[in-house]
Order: structure tokens, then C-alpha cells, then sequence
């Protein structure tokens, strides 16, 4: 497995990868993701550099590595004053699933963080997102208290969990 930073022309196939996702998450009710995010805030993610992959020949995982997250303020960090990069946007190929991708992509997360000098990585997961909270946990991950509602449109509010390790 490969480890990189997403180039412009890994967008297509980033893309229908991404979508593949959203189908599954779908089928699983897991309706929190859809055409819009993520696929439409890959092109800034690359942009920015901040758009990592691995791939086997074909994207097998992504996730983005940001300096910071709207929801930061709106829950209760072991060290808020703490400098902490926040993973999202992690997906993990649908024909990847259950291989421990998921794992090796959050300790390449870690890596890079420490690199830039964290204290923590950080993220935000849905609260109806049972495998993903389940991933972060078994990966060390701890939950901070409080919840970060983050407002969609009018219909729709989307209850987050902020988790951190510390690197």
C-alpha cells in the first residue's frame, strides 16, 4: 500500500470512489453523507495539499488533514490550547472494507500530524455513524465531552462527536 498526497488528476477516481461510499453508507442508513460532501470538497483538498491517499493501483483510502474544524470550540478537549490537526473526509474503499485500511490511514494521519508538530489529532464523526466510532476507539481515539451540532439547512442537524489522541 501506497502512501501520498492526492493529485489533481487522482479527482476522478477519488470521486467515483467516494461515491461508492455514500452508496454503501446509504444502504446501511447511514444517511450523512451525499453527492455534495464529500465528493465537491475534494478539488479544494487537493488544492490546499491536504488530501492524502493510499492506493494499491486504484485509491484504496483518503481522508483530508486540516490545521482546524469549525466544531473546535463546541466541545470539551483534554488540551484545548493544544496545537492539533483534525482528520476528515476519511473513506476507505468499498472493496477495501474490514482489512484494517481504516487503521493504517489514522496512524498515517498521526504520523504526519506529529510531523507538523501536534499534540493531538482530532475529528468530528456523526453520532449514527456506528462503524466509524467503532474504528476510532479501537484505534486509541477518545471521545471529548459535549456535542458539536452542526447546522445543514433547515431540515437537517447533524449531531458530532469530537474524538482526539493524543501523538
Amino acid at each position: 500500500m501506497k502512501f501520498r498526497l492526492a493529485k489533481m488528476d487522482d479527482l476522478p477516481r477519488l470521486k467515483a470512489m467516494y461515491r461508492k461510499i455514500v452508496q454503501s453508507m446509504e444502504e446501511q442508513r447511514i444517511g450523512i453523507w451525499d453527492d455534495v460532501f464529500p465528493c465537491e470538497f475534494l478539488q479544494g483538498d487537493i488544492e490546499k495539499n491536504c488530501l492524502y491517499l493510499a492506493e494499491d493501483g486504484s485509491p484504496a483510502a483518503a481522508f483530508a488533514l486540516l490545521a482546524d474544524s469549525d466544531g473546535a470550540s463546541a466541545v470539551q478537549w483534554e488540551d484545548p490550547g493544544a496545537k492539533a490537526y483534525y482528520i476528515n473526509r476519511l473513506g476507505v474503499d468499498v472493496g477495501h472494507v474490514r482489512q484494517g485500511i481504516g487503521g493504517l490511514m489514522l496512524r498515517h494521519a498521526m504520523s504526519i500530524a506529529r510531523e507538523k508538530g501536534a499534540g493531538y489529532l482530532r475529528l468530528f464523526v456523526v453520532d449514527i455513524n456506528a462503524p466509524a466510532i467503532n474504528l476510532y476507539e479501537k484505534s486509541g481515539f477518545r471521545r471529548a465531552g459535549g456535542v458539536y451540532e452542526e447546522v445543514i439547512d433547515e431540515d437537517l442537524v447533524l449531531r458530532e462527536y469530537g474524538f482526539e489522541i493524543r501523538l
